[in-house]
């Protein structure tokens, strides 16, 4: 995807702290280009995001959906869609 809406952008901006030490974007603008830059991914379920990972060959067969969706890595997003950002 390459078209991140406000609501993924937003929650970007204030969970950007769970996966990087120091801010790497301040504004809509640069979320929206910094997300770009390292191909996030917005899935529609834990499910997805289990398929993500699986698919980029971690080993996510015994980690229960409650631990995936604390992953750094996964954003959980208002609407229970998931922004996906590999730091």
């Amino acid at each position: 995807m390459d078209e991140y809406d406000e609501e993924c952008l937003l929650t970007f901006l204030e969970k950007q702290s769970q996966l990087f030490d120091e801010p790497v974007a301040e504004t809509l603008e640069e979320a929206e280009a910094f997300l770009e830059d390292c191909m996030a991914v917005v899935v529609d379920s834990i499910q997805e995001v289990r398929e993500y990972f699986e698919e980029s060959g971690v080993d996510v067969d015994n980690m229960p959906d409650e631990e995936l969706e604390e992953a750094s890595e996964v954003f959980a997003l208002p609407d229970d869609r998931y922004l996906i950002v590999e730091g």
